[in-house]
C-alpha cells in the first residue's frame, strides 16, 4: 500500500493570497501546499480521500489515470470543491465514480452540485454513485476495508479512515477515546497539525505530537499545515525521529 500526499495545506494553501510573511515567500518546495487530500494505493487500485479546489492540478501533477473512488472526510469547501473533476475519469473509463460520504456530507453535494443529481441531466455532467457510511460501521470499497473514526472539528463530526496500518486524520480538535481505540496498532498515522498557537477547531503541533504520542505508530505525518506553523525545514529540525512534516507530493510506503 502507498500513500501519497496530494496536498498539505490549511483551507487557504500556501503561500496565502496577499501575504509577504516568511513561510508565504519561501523558495523551498515543501512550502508551497495545496489544500489538503490525500490518496491511497491499494493493489493498483487509487482512492482519493477529498478533493479539493486544487484536484485537478493534484490529479495532473501525479499522472493518475485511474481512480477507483473518493473518500470524503466533511463538507468543507477545501474538501469538496473539487468534485466537478471526476469528469475526466467519467469520460475515461466510461463509468460512474464511486462517492463515500457521511450523510452531513450527502446533503452538502445535493446542495453545492444540484446538476448531478437532476433528474433531467445537462450532457457531461459528472457521474457519481454515493454510498452513504457512518462512524459506526466499517465499509468495503471494492476488497478493501475501511474503518471510519469519527472526530470533532470544534462542533462538526468528521471522519478520518484506517484501512490497514494506516491512519489518516484531517481536521481534528478532538477524538473520543472510543475512537483513539480504532487507531491503535496503527504504523502510520498522518494527523492534523494547523499552527503552533492553539487553535479552537484544529489540532495545534503540540496536541498533535500528544496524538502521536498515545498511539505511538512507527511513523506520523503532519498534514493540513497553515503558513502560521513555520517552514518545513524549521518545523522539521524540531520533531521527534519517527515524525515528519508532510509535504505536497510525498509518497509513503505502508507495509
Amino acid at each position: 500500500m502507498k500513500l501519497t500526499f496530494l496536498g498539505t495545506g490549511t483551507s487557504q494553501g500556501v503561500p496565502v493570497i496577499a501575504c509577504s510573511c516568511s513561510v508565504c515567500l519561501s523558495s523551498d518546495t515543501k512550502d508551497k501546499r495545496l489544500r489538503t487530500s490525500a490518496m491511497i494505493t491499494i493493489d493498483d487500485c487509487n482512492y482519493a480521500i477529498d478533493s479539493g479546489p486544487d484536484f485537478r492540478q493534484q490529479m495532473l501533477r501525479e499522472n493518475v489515470q485511474d481512480l477507483s473512488a473518493v473518500l470524503f472526510t466533511h463538507e468543507h469547501k477545501d474538501h469538496v470543491a473539487g468534485l466537478d473533476d471526476v469528469r475526466a475519469f467519467n469520460f475515461k473509463h466510461q463509468k460512474a465514480m464511486e462517492v463515500y460520504c457521511d450523510e452531513n456530507v450527502e446533503r452538502a453535494l445535493h446542495r453545492e452540485y444540484p446538476y448531478i443529481f437532476s433528474d433531467v441531466k445537462y450532457p457531461g455532467v459528472p457521474k457519481v454513485n454515493l454510498n452513504v457510511i457512518n462512524e459506526k460501521e466499517e465499509f468495503r470499497v471494492g476488497k478493501h476495508v475501511f474503518i471510519p473514526i469519527e472526530v470533532m472539528h470544534y462542533k462538526l463530526p468528521v471522519l478520518g479512515f484506517r484501512i490497514q496500518d494506516l491512519t489518516y486524520i484531517t481536521d481534528a480538535k478532538t477524538i473520543a477515546a472510543s475512537q483513539m481505540e480504532k487507531m491503535k496498532g496503527t504504523k502510520v498515522l498522518v494527523v492534523n497539525a494547523l499552527r503552533i498557537d492553539k487553535h479552537i477547531s484544529h489540532f495545534n503541533l503540540e496536541e498533535a505530537l500528544d496524538v502521536i504520542d498515545m498511539i505511538k505508530p512507527e511513523k506520523a505525518f503532519l498534514t493540513h499545515i497553515s503558513h502560521l506553523m513555520g517552514t518545513h525545514e524549521s518545523v522539521s529540525s524540531k520533531l521527534p525521529n519517527h515524525v515528519s512534516i508532510a509535504y505536497d507530493g510525498l509518497q509513503v510506503d505502508v507495509e
